[in-house]
C-alpha cells in the first residue's frame, strides 16, 4: 500500500505471528533484492481493549518507531473495509489513534493523529532549550523548531527548497547529538496562511515521496510561527495532505490512500545471515 507514494509491506499477523528482526525487516524493505518499501507495518493483536489491532511500523533500516501518518490511514482503510465500520481505533507505539472515511465511498481517509508535544523533553532534546527556535544550524540552514507528533521531528523554512541538499544534510541533521532518539527533518516553503510545500529526510527512511507526521509537524509548526492559520494543505511530492491543528492540540490529517498489489512470500528467501548485514 502507499500513501502518495510513501509505501508499506503490509503483513497481516493477527492469526498467525510473524517474528521479525532489524535484518528481515532490512531484507523485506530492500527495494533491488526484497520486496521494497519504505516502512514495513505488521498488524497484530491488540491487548487494548479499546483497539482492534496494534499496528507495529519499521522503518527501511529495521529500526521500529511510533507513529506513521500515512501508513496509519492505509491500515485503517483495510480494517474500516474488512469490517464495514464508520471510524476505527488502532493502537500504536505512540498511543491510540482513531480515523474515519473521509466521506462515503472514498480512498480518503481522516486520522486523528493525537496531541503534539513541544516540551524539550517530550520531542526529545539532549538538553533544555526553546524548542520553539533551536541552537542548530548547518551551512545557510538556521533557526529550526521542533515537535513531537508521535515521533520527532524538526522543521527548517526555507524560501528555495531546490536550494537544499537535502540527501547530503537530512542524515547529518538526523543524528545531531541535540536528538537522542534522532528526528525527521522537514525542509518547508510557505505559500500563504493556508498552503506550504514540504520535502521531508525521514528518520530511518531517508528521502521519501510524503511523510505523513512531517506534514503535521509542519503546519503545527507554521502556526507557531505565525506563518500558517491552524488548517493547511501541505503540497508533498507525492501530492497533497490536509492538516488540521485543533484547540485541544490534537492534529487532524486527511489523505489518500492506494493498495498497489497483494501477495506472499517465503519467509526463508529473505532471510540472510546475521552477520553479513
Amino acid at each position: 500500500m502507499h500513501g502518495l507514494g510513501n509505501d508499506f509491506v503490509v503483513i497481516d499477523a493477527r492469526f498467525e505471528p510473524f517474528s521479525v528482526d532489524s535484518v528481515k525487516a532490512r531484507a523485506l524493505a530492500n527495494r533491488n533484492t526484497g520486496i521494497g518499501c519504505d516502512q514495513l507495518i505488521i498488524m497484530e493483536p491488540t491487548k487494548d481493549e479499546n483497539a482492534i489491532i496494534f499496528m507495529k511500523i519499521i522503518n527501511s533500516d529495521g529500526t521500529e518507531v511510533s507513529a506513521c501518518g500515512n501508513a496509519t490511514r492505509c491500515i485503517a482503510r483495510l480494517i474500516l473495509e474488512e469490517f464495514g465500520l464508520k471510524e476505527v481505533t488502532l493502537q500504536t507505539k505512540s498511543g491510540l489513534i482513531k480515523a474515519h472515511p473521509t466521506y462515503a465511498n472514498s480512498s480518503n481517509y481522516t486520522v486523528d493523529m493525537g496531541p503534539v508535544n513541544y516540551d524539550w523533553q517530550k520531542v526529545p532534546l539532549a538538553y533544555e532549550c526553546d524548542t520553539n527556535h533551536l541552537p542548530l544550524s548547518y551551512g545557510k540552514l538556521r533557526d529550526p523548531i521542533a515537535v513531537n507528533v508521535g515521533n520527532p521531528h524538526i522543521v527548517f523554512f526555507v524560501d528555495d527548497l531546490d536550494a537544499v541538499k537535502i540527501s547530503h544534510v537530512g542524515p547529518i541533521l538526523e543524528h545531531n547529538e541535540l536528538f537522542p532518539e534522532r528526528t525527521n527533518v522537514g525542509f518547508a516553503k510557505v505559500i500563504d496562511k493556508n498552503n506550504l510545500i514540504l520535502r521531508v529526510w525521514e528518520r530511518g527512511a531517508g528521502l521519501t515521496q510524503a511523510c505523513g507526521t512531517g506534514a503535521c509537524a509542519a503546519v503545527v509548526n507554521a502556526h507557531r510561527r505565525n506563518l500558517t492559520d491552524r488548517k493547511a494543505t501541505v503540497k508533498l511530492d507525492g501530492g497533497n495532505l490536509d492538516i488540521e491543528w485543533l484547540t485541544n492540540d490534537h492534529v487532524m490529517m486527511t489523505g489518500p490512500t492506494e493498495i498497489s498489489y497483494r501477495g506472499s512470500f517465503e519467509e526463508q528467501q529473505f532471510e540472510f545471515d546475521q552477520n553479513n548485514e
